[in-house]
Formats: C-alpha cells, sequence, structure tokens
C-alpha cells in the first residue's frame, strides 16, 4: 500500500476532530496487521469503491466512545452507548471518510464511501479485503481511535 492512500484518512483526522470539538490531534503509532481483526468494543466499516477499493475499519473502545460522542454533543452526558451516541459515532466515521475521499479526488483518484456500519460488543472479527492492514492510531484529545485501511491491489 502507498503512503499516499494513508495520508488522507490522517489529514482528515486532523480536520474534521477539532471542528466538532476536539482541541488537540495526534498520531500515535503505525502498524501492518493480517486480515482477521478482533476488538470488543466498537467498530464501524466503510467500504470504499472506485479508482480503489476496499474498506477501512474505525475502533473505538466503548468508553472512549461515549466520550468522543459527548464531546460531539455539545458535553451531554453518556451513560448507556445509546442510539443517539451510536448515530454520532457513525457519522464521525461518515464525516472522517467523505473528507479522506475529497482528498484522494484532489491527488486525482475517484471514490466512493458506503454508509458506515457499526457493531458493539465483545471480541467482534473482521475479515478485511486484503491480507495487509495498515493500522494507524490516532488521538482526539487523548481519546485512542484506531483507523484500519486495507486496499485491493
Amino acid at each position: 500500500m502507498d503512503v499516499k492512500h494513508i495520508n488522507p484518512f490522517v489529514e482528515s483526522f486532523k480536520n474534521v476532530m477539532p471542528q466538532i470539538g476536539f482541541d488537540s490531534t495526534n498520531i500515535g503509532r503505525l502498524t501492518v496487521k493480517g486480515r482477521e481483526l478482533t476488538y470488543s468494543g466498537v467498530i464501524i466499516i466503510v467500504g470504499i469503491v472506485g479508482e480503489i477499493k476496499g474498506n477501512v475499519v474505525y475502533y473505538i473502545d466503548l468508553e472512549r466512545a461515549k466520550k468522543i460522542a459527548s464531546t460531539m454533543m455539545m458535553g451531554m452526558p453518556i451513560e448507556e452507548f445509546d442510539e443517539m451516541s451510536q448515530s454520532a459515532i457513525a457519522e464521525l466515521t461518515n464525516m472522517l471518510t467523505a473528507n479522506a475521499a475529497t482528498s484522494f479526488y484532489n491527488l486525482g483518484v475517484q471514490i466512493d464511501i458506503s454508509t458506515p456500519t457499526l457493531l458493539h460488543g465483545e471480541n467482534i472479527s473482521v475479515k478485511m479485503s486484503s491480507d495487509k492492514v495498515i493500522c494507524i492510531q490516532l488521538f482526539a484529545d487523548e481519546n485512542p481511535i484506531e483507523v484500519n485501511i486495507a486496499f485491493e491491489k
């Protein structure tokens, strides 16, 4: 996978998160994972089609997802990861991926994205579209969000 396919997601994060109430954004580690991802918490899957095809899977632990949803909803307390907070997190990933799609367009690469699919629970396993998955750890006000990117060759 080419680094120019990763940068739009990092730039999107840096652009979008301050607009929805976060003071700081930081980039953590970058790792390579295999095709199968297993998480406990909140997973959001977004499909990518067009000149590049693949998947983006966002992972946020449940407590952090509630904090992020609370920030997005102007500090409203979130006790349960209910329909409203799930909608906020799904919309966040939609905004992040759509912003990355715009960056791809500016690079001359046409892509479209699917509607986000949100899953939450224990030991959720997702099989990606490629054997190599690039995982970027990003932070919004110390809240970690993993972005797993897999593009088909």
